[in-house]
């Protein structure tokens, strides 16, 4: 019974690296990798994108403690045009794309990511 809890932790582990490791799904193009944080990333995306369309702009934590978002670009809803900003599976720092979204205007948007790198 006490090798429970153990067994609990690493399978627990085991799925979070597994769902990290994925490959991104469909739609979505690469634009960079960065040393900065995942966090440090999203929020200068976010800022960028803020500050350009005068607009909110939400971002969607998708792995605890900061270390996978989604900002979405400015009026879009969940699952809509964002970056996607994912720790880098070839190594450290961090891995960004870009979803495509209906009514989304993504032309200037990989620029704007890419400054951020």
């Amino acid at each position: 019974m006490k090798y429970l809890p153990l067994l609990a932790i690493t399978a627990t582990a085991v799925l979070l690296s597994a769902c990290v490791a994925q490959p991104m799904q469909a739609g979505v193009q690469n634009v960079g990798t960065s040393q900065k944080s995942a966090p440090v990333v999203a929020q200068c995306i976010a800022q960028a994108w803020a500050d350009k369309s005068q607009q909110p702009v939400t971002t969607q934590t998708i792995i605890a403690n900061n270390q996978a978002a989604d900002v979405l670009m400015p009026g879009q809803p969940p699952g809509g045009a964002a970056a996607v900003v994912r720790p880098n599976w070839q190594g450290s720092g961090t891995w960004v794309g870009l979803r495509q979204g209906s009514g989304a205007n993504t032309s200037a948007a990989a620029g704007d990511i890419q400054a951020c790198l």
